[in-house]
């Protein structure tokens, strides 16, 4: 076929242009062509019109337009209209009623032109739509220019390229790029640092039409580049009713306010979490150290990255604190705590140690104003009054410290100390919400290590009266025995002071041992028990029966206000291989004889000493070289929750098995029985027989 044969001869076929995909907005006009030719007759129909004027190009072609479109009253007027287009080439636009097959009067929107063909005849054109429609466009297409560019959210319009085509006022204004500039460029050159992220999921909602709806995202603009800014963002696929895709439009919204007044409602939701965690964590033991390392512990992450605790030397010392002067404060440090593994707490004084600041230190002021004190945004001069020298100031500096703020510690109206944080991940600068938040915490803690610190005075002071009334840690020589003992105090200060052993060497070679308990607890528990053990020890030098011991100081007991006590008093003879031994109230000693199993010793359970009336009986039995007797309180055994019955059988479990040294043995017990936190003091005695001869016999 060449090129005459063809209806559209073209050169190059090589190189066809593509066809575009049609626009859709004639389709939804409804646009309709007729063409008359000079008489006024229909000629051609399209099948658009069928819709307009609702005959079918069958029932209009060959009939007069005149006769069939239009009434009677309009026709002259239409006439003359028909002939200035035909004979002048005029052209005429406008919206004309016209009849409609069903009776009816449409208004239809026409563009009228006349045509020529290659013969030279006269046609006239006529292009119509139903009014109706095309005004219902107009106000949609009105609606949405005024909703796009009258609107607060920011809109545009992207090609499948995306390239911006348009964009409202509302989001230049975002963007802080003029509506203008955006056109024909891509996300990447308005946003560079964001450009990835944007353009990748304006790819996708292209790709897969799935709307990508109310992201929030946070980041900054031209128009305010040194601030955040929250958004929320959409996008959606566009296409057309015949399923073409014209672009993605995407929507913004700045919803900084919201943003920011929901992370204060966080902020302050994390306050709260953050001040019921520190009251279950703060103050579990009466205990001054662990309670700073819960206070420390407790800060981070949330209030800061590096936390310390330091308290005045004079403080843990229970003196007075001097006056606030102009020298040195001294400190010791007692905890640091970390939100990650940094070489700032190495950096800090080590726990446990002294330090000494001068006036000019920031904790020095802190402690001595009783005030906080903020350093937002830290300096090199800065770093030199917080750090304990040069060198740990450099760590500082070199880890991004760059926030600072100390609190005193209050209890009573007594400044205790500092408690000290930084921040140097954490990008935010301490602020007064921080500040009220720290005081907060320090005041918890500050109670809690007054609590301690008195409470650990009280308990020194009463575990020291208690060890000085008892024996020392190495007893006499003692004829054919060998003695191990142990005292542990309770972990409550309140519960320290009733329990007490005693080794007593007696004439003939014998040797007493006492072990008792007095029912109560503090420094008054512990006075009584150095009364009861001062009276056993003059009894015992008198050589009375065990049971006559245990009588003269029950009446002594009875003189005692408000106390009653236990004991038990064996006396053992290394000749004769014989323990004569009387109870009252105590629990059974153990026996272990050698290489056989543990067992109790069955006595006369006895009244404990102080109720008066009530006599008391001795036993004997024989102990021989390598047998091992055990003398205990109830602190050992005694639990909140197990029968005494399981606990004893226990106590037999341990002494069974492999057999240690005597000092040993009592280690052995004490770790195997004892719980960290028991509220009971122990006095453990363990004695074992040997051959007489070896020993020294008392006169």
């Amino acid at each position: 076929m060449d090129e005459a044969d063809t209806a559209f001869p073209v050169e190059g076929r090589d190189e066809e242009p593509k066809a575009a995909p049609p626009g859709v907005l004639l389709d939804l006009l409804g646009v309709s062509a007729v063409v008359l030719d000079r008489s006024g007759r229909i000629v051609f129909w399209s099948p658009q019109a069928d819709d307009v004027f609702g005959y079918t190009a069958q029932e209009a072609l060959g009939k007069y337009a005149v006769r069939l479109l239009v009434h009677k009253e309009h026709r002259y007027r239409v006439m003359r209209w028909f002939s200035e287009i035909r004979d002048a080439g005029a052209s005429w636009a406008g919206a004309f009623p016209v009849r409609h097959k069903d009776g009816s009067t449409r208004v239809v929107e026409f563009r009228n032109m006349r045509l020529l063909d290659d013969l030279g005849d006269v046609y006239v054109l006529g292009i119509a739509a139903d009014q109706a429609m095309v005004q219902d466009l107009e106000t949609k297409l009105a609606l949405s220019d005024h909703l796009v560019s009258q609107s607060p959210v920011g809109v545009a319009l992207l090609d499948t390229d995306l390239r911006y085509l348009l964009v409202n006022p509302a989001l230049a204004r975002i963007n802080g790029v003029p509506a203008a500039e955006h056109v024909g460029r891509r996300p990447r050159d308005i946003h560079p640092r964001y450009a990835e992220i944007i353009e990748s999921t304006l790819r996708q909602v292209l790709t897969t039409g799935t709307p990508l709806i109310d992201r929030h995202v946070v980041g900054r603009t031209s128009a305010d580049p040194d601030h955040d800014h929250a958004y929320s963002v959409s996008y959606y696929r566009l296409t057309g009713p015949n399923g073409r895709v014209i672009g993605v439009a995407n929507s913004v919204v700045d919803v900084t306010e919201r943003h920011l007044a929901a992370a204060e409602a966080e902020r302050a939701r994390r306050r709260l979490a953050l001040l019921a965690d520190a009251s279950a964590r703060i103050g579990t033991t009466l205990e001054v150290t662990r309670t700073a390392q819960e206070l420390a512990a407790v800060a981070v992450p949330d209030l800061a990255d590096v936390a310390a605790v330091d308290i005045l030397d004079a403080v843990l010392s229970c003196r007075r604190a001097a006056k606030p002067g102009v020298g040195p404060e001294l400190f010791r440090a007692l905890a640091v705590a970390a939100a990650y593994p940094t070489e700032v707490t190495g950096a800090a004084d080590p726990v446990g140690e002294l330090a000494s600041y001068g006036a000019d230190r920031l904790v020095t002021q802190c402690v001595r104003t009783g005030q906080p004190v903020v350093v937002p945004h830290v300096g090199r001069e800065d770093l030199l009054r917080i750090a304990r020298d040069r060198e740990a100031a450099d760590v500082l500096a070199a880890a991004g410290v760059h926030s600072y703020m100390a609190v005193p510690l209050i209890a009573h109206n007594e400044v205790l100390g500092a408690f000290d944080v930084l921040r140097a991940r954490n990008p935010v600068p301490f602020d007064d919400d921080d500040v009220v938040l720290a005081r907060e915490l320090a005041a918890r803690a500050a109670v809690a290590i007054d609590n301690a610190r008195w409470h650990e005075s009280v308990r020194n002071s009463a575990e020291t009266l208690q060890r000085s009334l008892l024996p020392g840690h190495h007893p006499p020589r003692l004829a054919g025995l060998d003695v191990a003992s142990r005292y542990e105090p309770a972990q409550a200060s309140s519960e320290i002071g009733g329990d007490w052993y005693d080794v007593l060497p007696l004439a003939g070679d014998k040797t007493a041992l006492v072990v008792g308990d007095v029912m109560g607890n503090g420094i008054d528990a512990a006075a009584a028990m150095g009364r009861l053990r001062a009276a056993t020890c003059a009894y015992a030098d008198l050589g009375m029966a065990p049971h006559e011991i245990l009588q003269h100081v029950d009446k002594i007991t009875c003189g005692l206000e408000h106390f009653i006590a236990t004991c038990v008093y064996a006396v053992y003879d290394p000749h004769r291989h014989r323990v004569e031994i009387a109870n009252a109230g105590h629990l059974p000693p153990a026996v272990l004889p050698d290489g056989r199993p543990p067992s109790l010793l069955t006595l006369p359970a006895g009244a404990p000493l102080g109720v008066g009336g009530v006599r008391f009986r001795t036993t004997s039995f024989d102990l021989r070289p390598g047998d091992r007797l055990v003398l205990y309180t109830d602190g050992l055994v005694e639990t909140r929750d197990d029968p005494i019955d399981v606990r004893l059988t226990a106590l037999l479990n341990a002494l069974d098995g492999r057999r240690r040294p005597l000092d040993a043995t009592c280690d052995w017990l004490l770790n195997t029985l004892r719980h960290p936190y028991d509220h009971d003091d122990v006095a453990l005695l363990i004695a074992e027989a040997r051959p007489a001869e070896t020993g020294r016999r008392n006169s």
